[in-house]
C-alpha cells in the first residue's frame, strides 16, 4: 500500500501536524487502527503529565510495616516485610542473597 503525507488537527492545542506516510506505514506495521489525535508535542507534553502523575501517586502509598525477627541461618536481628509465623525459616538480606 501507498502511503501519502496527511494533514491533521491536534484535538488539543488545534495546530494542524502532519501524519507522514512513513508514521502511517509504522501504524499499518504495529496493527493500530486509528489516526493520531494529538500533534508531536502534545503527545510528548500528554506522556510526561502521566509518566508525573505516577510518579505522583506512588509517593502517597504507605510505607510498608516491617517486622523483627531473627536470621535462621547466622542468628542476625533482621527486618522482614511480613509477619514470621515460625513455621519457615527467615533469613536475613545477606543469607538470603546466598541462597
Amino acid at each position: 500500500m501507498v502511503y501519502v503525507d496527511k494533514n491533521l488537527e491536534c484535538k488539543d492545542c488545534g495546530k494542524t501536524f502532519v501524519f507522514s506516510a512513513n508514521e502511517q506505514e509504522f501504524y499499518a506495521e504495529k496493527g493500530f487502527k486509528n489516526e493520531p489525535l494529538r500533534c508531536p508535542e502534545c503527545r510528548s507534553a500528554r506522556k510526561q503529565n502521566v509518566r508525573n502523575n505516577r510518579r505522583d501517586n506512588n509517593s502517597f502509598r504507605a510505607p510498608r510495616k516491617m517486622y523483627r525477627a531473627t536470621c535462621s541461618a547466622c542468628g542476625a536481628s533482621t527486618e522482614v516485610p511480613f509477619k514470621p509465623s515460625g513455621e519457615k525459616p527467615v533469613y536475613c538480606r545477606d543469607c538470603f542473597q546466598r541462597r
